[in-house]
């Protein structure tokens, strides 16, 4: 007769690798946003679509997204002794 733990397999859990430049990942976005923005601009200049109710927030969230990348910037950059 066999023991109950006979046919189960020890998981031995070791901790992951982690790799620092996967924390610069989320400064993908803010260049993606800018060029959003600049095909935005071009395509106003082409079309002559009127942007002078745009361009107000716009300016807004790029001041935000500015505040943002200087967060992402230093979270990315903190020393490799605070990581888990």
């Amino acid at each position: 007769m066999k023991q109950l733990g006979e046919d189960h397999q020890s998981v031995i859990y070791q901790q992951r690798e982690v790799n620092s430049r996967s924390r610069f990942n989320w400064l993908y976005i803010l260049p993606a946003l800018g060029l959003l923005w600049l095909l935005y601009l071009v395509g106003a200049a082409l079309f002559q679509w009127p942007v002078s109710n745009v361009v107000s927030p716009i300016m807004s969230l790029m001041i935000v997204f500015f505040v943002a990348m200087v967060g992402l910037l230093f979270w990315a950059l903190a020393p490799k002794s605070n990581r888990e």
